[in-house]
C-alpha cells in the first residue's frame, strides 16, 4: 500500500522550502527592526477560544474548524486563525502590565476543513503580527507600512493596499440597521449562504465574492458615512499618516470582516494574479478582545499574511537559489576516506557546505555523484595524495584542475571561497 498525505495538505520541501525560509528570514528581520518578538503558541486550544473570538455563526466556526473531544471530555479545536491563541496567552500571563505597546509576530500552520484550490489548504501557514495596548491611528499607519515594506523586500510589488474603516460599536448598531433595511428590497436575489448572512451579521454580505451577491447589493449604503465623530477622525488620521508614507492605497467601502473581532481600521494587501483568492495579507483593529478574553480594555491591531499565496506568486519572480554544496570530497581507499571524512568537519566548522563520499565506490561514480548534487569544487584524496601531501581539486563549472598542499588550510579555504 501507498501513503498519501491526506487532501489539502501538502509536503514542503527542496526547491519550495528555499522560497519558504527566504520569507520567514525577512519577516524576522523586517519585524525585529518595528519592535516586534516571537511569539508561539500551541497548535490546539480549548475551542471556547475560537468560538468566543471568531463568533459561532461565522463559516469559520460551523463548518471550518478541526473540533474533537480529548480523553476527559474536553472541546478540542485545532487552530484555525492566530489572533485568538495571541490574545489568550496575552490575558493569561498578564503581559498588560508590561510597558505597552506590546508587539508580537508569529509563524506557523492554521487548520480549516474547506474545499482545497490554488492557494486554500486545509493545513496551511500564516506569518502574523500583532501589537497590544495602543490605540493612536500612527500604528495602525505604521503596521500597513510594515506590511507594505515586508512586501517590498521580498520583491513581491504587484499588490494593491485596500482600506476601510468598520468603526465601533456605536456605529456599526446604527449602520446594521440600515442596511437590513438596504437588503431586505431584494433579499431574494442574494445566495443561500447571504441570506443566512442576513439574519446574523449582514455586514458579511459586503465581502460575499458571488457574483449574484455583488449585483444585489449595488445599492447597499457605505459605512464611511455612518461612522461617528472619533472613528471618523481615526480613519482620516490613519489615511494621512499613509498618504505622508507614500504608501499607495485605495478605499474598498466594500472591505469588511468575517470575524466579530474587529472594529475600526481594517485593510487588505490584494493581487489580481491569484483568481478568486485576492488577499495575500488581511488584517485591522480589534479593540473589545483581549476584555472578551479576561483582559483589561486594550486596543489591538495586527494582520496575517497567507504562505502558500505568497509561494504561488513569488515562484513568478523569484530566482530560488537552492543551498547547493560548496565541495566535495572524493576519497579513495579506507585511510583516505576516513582523511577525507575529518577534513569535512574541519572545512564546515569554517562555513562551508561539504559533502563527503561515504564507504566504497569509484573516483568516476563519486564525480558523478558530486555533478548530481550541483558541487562546484571536488576535492580527491587517494593514498598517492596522502603520500605527496598534495591533493588534488576540480572546477566542475569552469573545467579546471590542479593540486594543492593538502596541509594548507587557509590556501584550501581560498581556492574555494574566490573560485
Amino acid at each position: 500500500m501507498r501513503y498519501r498525505a491526506p487532501k489539502g495538505v501538502h509536503d514542503i520541501f527542496s526547491p519550495d522550502i528555499h522560497i519558504w525560509q527566504r520569507i520567514e528570514l525577512s519577516a524576522q528581520e523586517l519585524f525585529k527592526v518595528y519592535g516586534y518578538t516571537e511569539i508561539r503558541t500551541p497548535i490546539i486550544e480549548y475551542t471556547e477560544v475560537f468560538t468566543r473570538s471568531i463568533g459561532e455563526d461565522t463559516d469559520i466556526v460551523e463548518k471550518e474548524m478541526y473540533t474533537f473531544y480529548d480523553k476527559a471530555g474536553r472541546s478540542i479545536s485545532l487552530r484555525p486563525e492566530g489572533t485568538a491563541s495571541v490574545v489568550r496567552c496575552y490575558v493569561e500571563h498578564s503581559l498588560y502590565t508590561l510597558p505597552s505597546p506590546q508587539k508580537f509576530f508569529y509563524m506557523g500552520p492554521m487548520f480549516r476543513y474547506e474545499r482545497p484550490q490554488k492557494g486554500r489548504f486545509r493545513q496551511f501557514y500564516q506569518i502574523g503580527v500583532e501589537a497590544f495596548g495602543e490605540s493612536h491611528p500612527a500604528i495602525d499607519a505604521e503596521i500597513i507600512s510594515m506590511l507594505y515594506n515586508f512586501l517590498k523586500k521580498i520583491n513581491l510589488n504587484d499588490v494593491n493596499f485596500e482600506l476601510n474603516s468598520i468603526g465601533c460599536q456605536k456605529c456599526r448598531t446604527i449602520y446594521r440597521e440600515t442596511l437590513l433595511s438596504s437588503f431586505m428590497k431584494n433579499l431574494d436575489n442574494f445566495c443561500p449562504d447571504c441570506q443566512r448572512r442576513y439574519h446574523l451579521n449582514p455586514l458579511r454580505i459586503l465581502d460575499c465574492k458571488v457574483d449574484r451577491c455583488i449585483e444585489a447589493r449595488q445599492e447597499a449604503p457605505s459605512i464611511i458615512d455612518f461612522l461617528c465623530e472619533d472613528c471618523k477622525k481615526h480613519h482620516e488620521e490613519v489615511i494621512e499618516r499613509l498618504s505622508y508614507l507614500q504608501i499607495p492605497y485605495v478605499i474598498n467601502p466594500n472591505l469588511v470582516r468575517g470575524l466579530d473581532y474587529y472594529t475600526k481600521t481594517v485593510f487588505e494587501a490584494t493581487t489580481s494574479n491569484l483568481g478568486a483568492q485576492r488577499a495575500v495579507a488581511a488584517g485591522g483593529r480589534y479593540d473589545r478582545l483581549v476584555e472578551e478574553f479576561g483582559g483589561p480594555p486594550t486596543p489591538a491591531i495586527g494582520f496575517a499574511i497567507g504562505m502558500e499565496r505568497l509561494i504561488t506568486l513569488l515562484k513568478e519572480v523569484l530566482d530560488i537559489t537552492i543551498n547547493l554544496p560548496d565541495l566535495y570530497i572524493a576519497t579513495i581507499g579506507e585511510k583516505s576516506e576516513k582523511e577525507g571524512f575529518q577534513l569535512a568537519e574541519i572545512l564546515r566548522e569554517k562555513g562551508l557546505r561539504v559533502e563527503i563520499h561515504y564507504g566504497g565506490g569509484s573516483l568516476r561514480s563519486q564525480l558523478r555523484r558530486a555533478d548530481r548534487l550541483g558541487a562546484r569544487f571536488v576535492l580527491i584524496l587517494g593514498e598517492d595524495e596522502l603520500k605527496t601531501g598534495m591533493i588534488k581539486w576540480k572546477d566542475l563549472n569552469k573545467k579546471q584542475q590542479g593540486e594543492i598542499e593538502y596541509g594548507n588550510l587557509p590556501l584550501i579555504l581560498n581556492l574555494i571561497k574566490e573560485g
